[in-house]
């Protein structure tokens, strides 16, 4: 079995790693979970005692990258025009040779064909993450996509984007493995949310005391599946269902058509005392307050980190059985009941959405409690950002090694 290090090391000197600069680059350093993730793994590598270094055009989290360790180097990193890109291709190989980069880490297809140029330039180790969501519509896609499938190493984010990365191309299936995104299990922990957050939440939320919540935290877009919500809501509030709301949480209020025909939809089935939009919120808090957290996505890219955050707060979660949810929520017939860690129901169907929120709510407290403790033991074990890092360091340690083992 692979060695897997764990974090932090005590004998920096000591680690294969020692000594390796690691250029990872990404498009920014703004709040979202690539950023996240090359943050994370800049920490780790600065704990083994290489050399981070991360690429791209700045963004807000640049002061927390170099106060974990990382080193932030300026790059043109946004630009998708491909005589830009040709240019940039020759100006990260003289970046590679000027910081004496030992491996380039590379996550957006953009600057993943701009690293691929660069590094058969310089023969310097290619590692790519292929996520779940790059499947590609038509031929142009798929090609534009495969560059994320040719690193030496592939770093997929589920067995179902492994699938993906080896349909594209076909080599890629030699030389992946799956490093599951990680998440902060100490910010996304009951116990790192104080009581007053939770009832801050449920103010925000606007429920009465006694009143439980089903939870959407989604970006209206195309294929989130509010309108799936609505409906099931729909059929359960004309089967007589009570004191429960359903919270369309997202970062901000927009007012798109989309979210104009959400409130129109949420007043002609007569739901407005239930159901309504919120902005931000104080996620780990809201997850928490909430009963249900519901991922009723009809497409494989709506179906984001929610799920995963939920289980790690112990909340119950139901989500569309698509993509690599089956890895993310376990649930018969993929596991036995007793190894369950939430409920998957058949995209676009809200009739068994409906069914899934009304057995949930169902749940005796011992059904729920064993639920709970199952679902965040799954995330701890698969999807924490210790594995994440631990796994990405062994991949570069192979790497450098010569192989994808």
């Amino acid at each position: 079995m692979p060695q897997v290090f764990s974090l932090p090391f005590k004998d920096r000197a000591a680690h294969p790693l020692a000594g390796v600069t690691v250029l990872q680059i990404i498009p920014g350093l703004e709040l979202n979970p690539m950023a996240r993730g090359a943050i994370e793994i800049a920490a780790a590598l600065g704990a083994a005692g290489a050399r981070a270094l991360v690429a791209c055009a700045g963004g807000r989290m640049k002061g927390e990258l170099q106060a974990k360790g990382g080193v932030f180097v300026p790059f043109p990193s946004r630009t998708k025009n491909p005589f830009a890109m040709a240019l940039n291709m020759r100006r990260l190989a003289r970046l590679i040779a000027a910081e004496n980069a030992d491996i380039v880490h590379v996550r957006s297809r953009a600057l993943a064909w701009v690293a691929y140029g660069a590094t058969r330039l310089t023969k310097t180790p290619f590692v790519t993450t292929f996520p779940s969501v790059r499947e590609g519509s038509n031929p142009i896609a798929r090609r534009y996509n495969s560059v994320l499938a040719r690193g030496d190493v592939v770093l997929a984010d589920s067995n179902f984007a492994a699938c993906l990365a080896a349909n594209l191309h076909p080599p890629a299936a030699g030389k992946t493995r799956v490093v599951p995104h990680g998440l902060d299990c100490q910010d996304f922990a009951p116990d790192a949310v104080a009581p007053a957050r939770v009832q801050a939440a449920r103010r925000h939320f606007k429920v009465a005391p006694h009143e439980r919540i089903v939870l959407l935290a989604a970006q209206i877009r195309p294929g989130s599946g509010h309108k799936i919500l609505l409906e099931a809501a729909g059929l359960l509030s004309r089967s007589g269902l009570a004191g429960v709301k359903f919270i369309l949480a997202c970062d901000r209020i927009e007012n798109s058509a989309l979210d104009r025909s959400i409130d129109r939809a949420i007043a002609s089935e007569a739901l407005q005392g239930i159901m309504y939009r919120a902005g931000h919120c104080d996620m780990p808090a809201a997850l928490l307050a909430a009963s249900i957290v519901v991922v009723p996505a009809t497409e494989v890219r709506a179906l984001g980190d929610a799920a995963v955050q939920a289980q790690a707060m112990g909340t119950p979660v139901i989500a569309a059985n698509l993509g690599a949810a089956p890895e993310t929520v376990l649930a018969p017939p993929m596991v036995e009941e007793s190894l369950r860690t939430g409920f998957l129901v058949p995209p676009g169907d809200a009739a068994a959405l409906a069914l899934a929120i009304a057995t949930v709510l169902s749940l005796g407290a011992t059904a729920s409690g064993k639920l709970s403790l199952r679902a965040k033991k799954h995330v701890e074990t698969s999807f924490s950002a210790e594995h994440m890092c631990a796994a990405t360091l062994e991949a570069y340690v192979d790497v450098r090694r010569g192989g994808a083992r």
